[in-house]
Order: structure tokens, then C-alpha cells, then sequence
């Protein structure tokens, strides 16, 4: 089997998470977060949907991580995120944290939202 180092550059992958925190480029982060190759940012949840739609034209594809269990988000939420352009993938929060690494190792135009487990 051959392995291969994964770089980031100087992007910021996910660490690590546990109840009620994300760990970041090996920063602790309480709560939940907005994370893109360029920014991190605190997340208030499904109704904060500015930061979000900020992401049109700097992303292909947002990951939103539910939390430990996987849920739909809102219907008008995944609707304005489409509608400019954003692509919408929704699963539980630690697989949308492996997700986010392996994309972004790739040079992926991908951003996370993400709600702790």
C-alpha cells in the first residue's frame, strides 16, 4: 500500500471535534462554525444565513454538517443558496468534516457550515 502526505497549503482543515467544539488548523473553536480555505468564522445556526449566501462566487459546494445525527435544513435556506449558485450538500457533522478535508486536500472551491455534535 503507498501512502501519501496531504497539504493543505495554507488553507485550515479540520482536526478534530468533540461536544461542543471543532478543532481548526490546531485551534479549539467553540461552537459552531463557518469554515472556508480563506476565513473561519463563528455560525449561528441555520437562521444566519448571511455569512452564507457572502460565499456566492468563492465556492462551488457548502457542506453543512448537522450535527451527530444527519437532518434536512430548511427548504429556504438550501432554495437562496442554490439560486446563487451554491451547491448544497447536507450530512451529519463528522462526515462533513472528513468530507471537508478530503476536498479540500484536492483544491476543492468548498466551504463548511458545521453544528457540533
Amino acid at each position: 500500500m503507498q501512502l501519501n502526505e496531504v497539504t493543505f497549503s495554507e488553507a485550515r482543515p479540520i482536526d478534530g471535534y468533540g461536544p461542543g467544539f471543532f478543532r481548526v488548523g490546531g485551534e479549539v473553536h467553540e461552537g459552531a462554525l463557518l469554515v472556508s480555505a480563506t476565513s473561519l468564522a463563528p455560525w449561528a445556526g441555520y437562521e444566519d444565513d448571511a455569512g452564507l449566501l457572502a460565499l456566492e462566487g468563492q465556492v462551488d459546494v457548502l457542506l453543512v454538517g448537522t450535527g451527530a445525527e444527519i437532518a434536512h435544513i430548511p427548504a429556504a435556506l438550501r432554495s437562496a443558496l442554490e439560486g446563487v449558485g451554491v451547491g448544497v450538500e447536507v450530512m451529519n457533522s463528522p462526515a462533513a468534516c472528513r468530507t471537508y478535508n478530503v476536498l479540500l486536500s484536492e483544491g476543492r472551491r468548498i466551504a463548511l457550515a458545521v453544528l457540533p455534535v
